[in-house]
């Protein structure tokens, strides 16, 4: 199989690479990711006019692109500047309308793409330890619409979206509980609606996240997001676009994080001599290339699998899942360490490519979620 980009790939990689490079200095990012929005409407406005929104998502609804390879070299650009827009939730609930929104709702992809509307994903439950199917938050029929009660947490610009995508549970199986899979419904729930309540906080990587809590929030019909009963499959479709996502922004840190170690090997002298002339420390760098290298063709893997049946597409994206988590975690180390005590400093970015990459881990399952699922998923295939 060939894995070198398209020739518009490449160009794409070399726009948004050079447009953050120019315009999302990491001076700019740390102002917009301490701000009281979290992220900048203005910035986001131009990313969609550059075609980066557009790239994640396929022709036939709206957009230019949205094959595996192209959200990785949208994400992975992103993860060199640390982009706290809201890309991933974008894609997330984007790829779930196009997956099972009726009609009204895929309409609404355009608005997504322009970066007129913007969608968070209300998932994630207090409690949920990362299981997708562990969900409590209850939608009951009601007349003629839907009346939605339960709490979510880490919802990913919560305070800011337009419109969030929330599961709940429709059907009550006694037999499955909380953790089956049956049940679980779509919801389209505008974040102003009565009963919607928010509670935002910063992040520790940058950004705002917001618990949401749904106070007998009375909803129409439309608002259902495909089959009643059918949203995990559709969770699940979409989240793994969420994976390959994350995977390759990890990647596209771990670039600059490498580059800022060897510079600094290089400049920073003891004995009066670079520290990089020290053995030890170039056997230590040496490893961690060999890692990131190794997470990068995770990130290939599940590109190229994103598309195939279910069991191998599900291990490829838990496989490199698993592998950024762990890789993530000992770049993030490891480069601190060569940099001595000045790696921790607020001013010095590498700390917060640092805090980036543990966090990483951190969504959409762990290193120890996804090694446990890959296992589950290996034993039901046989």
């Amino acid at each position: 199989m060939n894995f070198q980009h398209t020739e518009e790939r490449r160009m794409l990689a070399d726009s948004l690479n050079r447009f953050i490079a120019d315009q999302y200095g990491f001076e700019t990012r740390d102002k917009i990711a301490r701000s009281d929005e979290g992220f900048s409407a203005g910035m986001w406005r131009r990313f969609a006019e550059l075609g980066t929104i557009g790239a994640l998502f396929p022709e036939a609804h709206g957009g230019f692109g949205g094959e595996g390879f192209d959200v990785a070299v949208v994400f992975e650009a992103l993860g060199r500047g640390l982009v706290v827009e809201p890309f991933l939730d974008t894609l997330i609930v984007g790829r779930a309308l196009a997956h099972a929104g009726g009609n009204a709702q895929q309409k609404q992809l355009a608005a997504l793409i322009d970066g007129s509307l913007i969608a968070a994903l209300a998932h994630d439950e207090p409690g949920s330890h990362y299981e997708a199917a562990r969900v409590t938050t209850r939608a009951d029929k009601r007349g003629d619409g839907w009346v939605l009660k339960g709490a979510k947490g880490v919802v990913q610009h919560g305070e800011q979206a337009d419109v969030l995508l929330v599961s709940a549970r429709t059907a009550f199986d006694q037999s499955g509980g909380a953790c089956d899979e049956r049940g679980i419904s779509l919801f389209l729930v505008p974040r102003g609606a009565q009963g919607v309540k928010v509670r935002g906080y910063r992040k520790i990587d940058g950004g705002r996240a917001a618990e949401i809590t749904l106070d007998d929030v009375t909803l129409g019909m439309d608002a259902l997001v495909g089959a009643e009963g059918s949203g995990f499959a559709t969770l699940e479709h979409a989240t793994g676009y969420g994976l390959l996502a994350l995977a390759a922004e990890a990647v596209g840190a771990m670039d600059v994080t490498r580059d800022d170690t060897l510079e600094y090997l290089r400049t920073r002298k003891q004995f009066g001599v670079p520290i990089g002339s020290f053995q030890a420390l170039q056997h230590r760098m040496a490893d961690l290339l060999l890692e990131i290298e190794e997470a990068r063709s995770a990130v290939i893997n599940a590109a190229a699998a994103i598309d195939a049946p279910r069991g191998e597409r599900e291990r490829a994206l838990s496989a490199a899942k698993y592998s950024i988590g762990r890789i993530g975690a000992r770049v993030a180390e490891e480069s601190i360490q060569l940099h001595g005590g000045i790696g921790m400093t607020w001013e010095l970015r590498l700390s917060h490519y640092a805090k980036r990459l543990v966090m990483i881990d951190h969504q959409l399952g762990d290193e120890d979620h996804h090694l446990a699922r890959y296992i589950t998923l290996g034993r039901t295939e046989t």
